[in-house]
């Protein structure tokens, strides 16, 4: 039998930059999400209210008698505030398990073996659960406000509320980020996801029952600082210019919020090392 030359052979594969693993990672992990039914039914009917705030856009705009259903600022501002439900649930299904399911499964090796960083691997936890969240609050809101300008005929709305799109861009960076840094940390905190769910409601439903009857015991509305996600409503209704329930500075709101992220990508930081993952 004839011996042939097994030399040296150029590689004829294709050439990647290196970097680009956050981007692997994140796609692996919206198509998982994306295969599961029960994930897509929960999606679809997030954008309920998108279709229910369309048709007032229609009927306010076309329709003489019902001028009372005409857009403003507040529509955007409220249809925002009411996709933080949808937020919470989708945080909890698609977010719990992005590290606390590789540690379960000791995936984290699999990992080890790939030309990758921490800091990818963490990026691409991120980025994942981001773009659900954008989904159902940055896009629709946005497209809300291209229905708008179609139904209309003009740029007139848009040329008269000049601060509209940056307070919709804004609002929705600042609800996805603050969901997405502190369900990524908490995940990394355990193994279970089950368990991590539980930690995530437990800091949004028990912080938020914990501010009401801490403010009626009190009457001080500084205690609006317990609860992340009433803090965070505090700027957002700044960011729309509404007039706020409680008189706790926007400054002092910002910084709260600003703590809590930089906790979680402590917590990030020490507990997705580089034995776990090649740095």
């Amino acid at each position: 039998m004839p011996i042939h030359d097994q030399g040296y052979r150029h590689y004829a594969g294709e050439r990647t930059l290196h970097g680009r693993a956050w981007w692997v990672i994140m796609r692996a992990g919206i198509m998982e999400r994306l295969r599961e039914r029960r994930f897509l039914g929960l999606m679809v009917f997030a954008w309920a209210l998108f279709v229910m705030r369309a048709v007032q856009l229609y009927v306010g705009t076309t329709v003489v008698r019902a001028t009372f259903l005409a857009p403003t600022e507040d529509t955007f501002h409220e249809f925002l505030n009411q996709q933080r439900l949808f937020v919470f649930f989708i945080t909890i299904y698609a977010g719990a398990g992005l590290i606390a399911n590789d540690r379960q499964s000791n995936a984290l090796q699999i990992y080890l073996s790939k030309p990758i960083t921490r800091h990818e691997y963490i990026a691409g936890k991120l980025l994942t659960l981001a773009a659900f969240l954008v989904s159902v609050t940055w896009v629709p809101a946005m497209l809300l406000l291209l229905l708008q300008v179609l139904f209309s005929g003009s740029l007139e709305f848009v040329s008269s509320h000049p601060r509209l799109i940056p307070a919709i861009t804004l609002t929705s960076v600042l609800q996805v980020s603050l969901a997405v840094v502190t369900m990524v940390a908490l995940s990394s905190l355990s193994r279970s996801r089950r368990f991590v769910s539980m930690l995530y409601a437990g800091l949004v439903l028990f912080a938020a029952a914990l501010d009401r009857v801490l403010r009626v015991a009190t009457g001080n509305d500084a205690w609006v600082l317990v609860s992340p996600q009433n803090t965070l409503a505090v700027v957002t209704d700044a960011i729309f210019g509404t007039v706020s329930d409680s008189a706790v500075p926007v400054a002092a709101a910002l910084l709260v919020l600003g703590a809590l992220m930089a906790v979680s990508v402590l917590i990030l930081e020490r507990r997705v090392r580089a034995v776990d993952v090649v740095a």
